[in-house]
């Protein structure tokens, strides 16, 4: 049994930030993580002495103090990253965001004035009413322009039909573009901010995401706080007002405070006693889109100059492929190979996520050489990762069963929800440090309201390194979530 002050629950991006927060303003954390190794969705993968991602992962953000806190840690082994992403559909390779002379270019004259009829006729005559995402799109776009660049990789992506989702995602998504805007921006200047411009460039650790939080975990065994790996944790303990300790395979962990960045639904199945049964039928409701990645190696020196590609194919499955030797040359041992993140979206237990690693990998290499990025005996190894609860889903339940559940939980008073899964928000991991960072400032006498962080907020102390207006930035950059309509 231990009772170091301060119970973590999970070692990604927000946890781990939350106990180096901690730490530094003097308390003692144990951190607990069910996986063996740390960094969440934001860790980075070896097999034999090859580096992926799940899923590419950006280090940009417009928060000074996030930005800081990577630089502190990672020294440098933060490089600047130039960035070149292209869309892949039947055929051709489109630069994203889309250049309308690349575009035509890739359509050619024929197919072009086709989407510009179509576009024409969308605007002359758009669909009413304006409810749901395919619609908001044609009416802004055309049919041919949607069919290409919006509708394939969406449903991919969420598994839910583009009639079925709801408009007002896609004006959140797509703000601010059209057929026009983007005519318009063809004669803009490119920026040249450095890493502050997500289009140009970005900050990536030399050794992947995973680099910045084994150091970050090192740095805190090194302040006398401990992170145990494979521990996940199988009950929480907790009486009127306030959590008194979790279970894990290896025993007892006490503290006065808690912070729980674990999935809302297996935190709620986890407490001790249970708790009333609406609270529970709640927490069942909330929902995940889950994730696979199929890493080729492939034994060519380059197979294209991206650092990811978005697949719009409808005839394949993958969604996006990421090349990681270009996001840092040191993703891999041999100059003279590649390896590839061959990235799919399904639901745990559905026939995707069911096949076996083998078939998996016969389907990547397959779907790779149908792109045209290799020939299918260029492949020489693989590994399959499955990530579960990789995306909170947002659909028509999911807002009223989490108001529910913060009812309940917000009664207790030693306890804190951080991080994408322990906030059920699809967010990235900037705003998973902040969380951490307020969460352990609210340790030590702050009020922030975790659930509200944006420029709305009026309790934001001095000292506090965050400004009013970069909290606007930082909710303004978090990725949206579909609804079904």
């Amino acid at each position: 049994m231990s009772n170091p002050g301060v119970i973590v629950i999970g070692a990604g991006p927000a946890g781990l930030t939350a106990a180096y927060e901690a730490a530094r303003l003097g308390s003692r954390c144990t951190v607990l993580e069910a996986d063996m190794a740390v960094g969440g969705l934001a860790r980075t993968t070896e097999y034999k002495g090859y580096l992926f991602d799940i899923g590419g992962h950006r280090f940009f953000t417009k928060v000074s103090l996030v930005e800081e806190l990577w630089k502190e840690v990672l020294g440098d082994d933060l490089l600047v990253r130039p960035r070149l992403s292209r869309i892949y559909y039947r055929g051709k390779f489109f630069r994203y965001p889309l250049s309308p002379w690349d575009t035509l270019t890739n359509l050619g004259i024929g197919e072009s004035a086709l989407c510009a009829a179509s576009y024409a006729r969308a605007r002359l005559q758009p669909r009413s009413p304006e409810d749901d995402f395919e619609t908001y799109v044609v009416n802004r776009f055309g049919w041919r322009l949607y069919e290409k660049f919006f509708r394939s990789y969406t449903e991919k992506v969420w598994g839910i039909p583009c009639r079925e989702i709801r408009a007002d995602w896609a004006s959140q998504r797509i703000r601010d573009l059209s057929f026009t805007s983007v005519l318009r921006n063809a004669f803009r200047p490119q920026s040249a901010n450095g890493p502050r411009s997500l289009i140009d460039r970005f900050y990536y650790p030399r050794r992947g995401p995973g680099m910045m939080w084994s150091r970050m975990a090192d740095r805190l065994t090194g302040m006398g706080s401990e992170v145990l790996l494979g521990q996940p944790v199988t009950g929480i303990h907790w009486e009127a007002g306030r959590v008194t300790h979790v279970t894990t395979p290896d025993g007892t962990h006490t503290g006065s405070h808690f912070l729980s960045s674990m999935p809302i639904r297996s935190f709620v199945r986890a407490l001790n006693p249970a708790p009333p049964e609406d609270v529970r039928t709640a927490a069942e409701r909330l929902s995940y889109r889950d994730f696979l990645i199929v890493a080729l190696i492939v034994a060519r020196k380059d197979l294209f100059p991206d650092n990811w590609l978005y697949i719009h194919e409808p005839g394949v499955q993958v969604g996006r492929i990421q090349n990681f030797k270009n996001w840092s040359p040191d993703m891999v041992p041999d100059a003279n190979t590649t390896c590839l993140g061959m990235e799919y979206f399904c639901f745990e237990g559905d026939s995707l996520w069911a096949k076996t690693d083998e078939a998996l990998i016969a389907q990547a290499a397959r779907e790779a050489a149908r792109i045209g990025i290799l020939a299918e005996s260029e492949v020489r190894d693989a590994k399959v990762l499955r990530v579960p609860k990789a995306y909170p889903v947002y659909d028509d339940k999911y807002e009223a069963a989490l108001e529910q559940v913060r009812q309940f939980t917000g009664r207790i008073a030693n306890l804190q929800f951080i991080g994408r899964n322990g906030m059920h928000r699809y967010n990235n991991q900037d705003h998973s440090m902040v969380t951490g960072v307020f969460a352990a400032r609210n340790i030590h006498g702050a009020r922030y309201d975790l659930w509200r962080v944006n420029a709305d907020q009026e309790y934001l102390e001095e000292g506090a390194g965050v400004s009013g207006e970069e909290l606007h930035a930082l909710d303004e950059s978090q990725p949206a979530v579909p609804r079904r309509v």
